[in-house]
């Protein structure tokens, strides 16, 4: 069977993370049942990988927090998207956390459908 790893690394301050990367969280805890759903039937095993930063690692690299990568790809790069930043909470301190600017629309969060979006696209590849 063929393996779809998705990895989704985020900031983690004494055991916690900060609410947008929460909320990706839920994202992607939908469409992992989605993509395993669809892929599963095409003999592509879907796998999440979840990374955590420390506030050190975050402050050299801010943008590197609530990210995902599909077999090493980044989901910017499948869905042709930039990454941006805004202000986010007390758990970031002062630094500027990733967005996901898409279409036209910024993501704080990133939402299931496009999570699932470039999981396709990445499995398509794979096939």
């Amino acid at each position: 069977m063929k393996s779809l790893v998705i990895k989704w690394q985020r900031l983690i301050t004494e055991g916690d993370t900060c609410p947008r990367c929460k909320d990706t969280e839920g994202g992607l805890a939908k469409a992992l049942v989605l993509l395993r759903r669809s892929l599963t039937p095409l003999g592509i095993k879907v796998i999440l990988e979840k990374d955590g930063l420390s506030l050190k690692q975050f402050k050299k690299k801010p943008t590197a927090s609530n990210s995902i990568q599909f077999n090493g790809t980044p989901l910017e790069e499948l869905l042709k998207a930039e990454t941006g930043q805004s202000q986010c909470c007390g758990a970031c301190g002062d630094e500027e956390c990733r967005t996901l600017e898409l279409k036209g629309s910024s993501y704080e969060a990133i939402p299931a459908n496009i999570i699932v979006r470039a999981g396709l696209i990445a499995a398509a590849r794979i096939l």
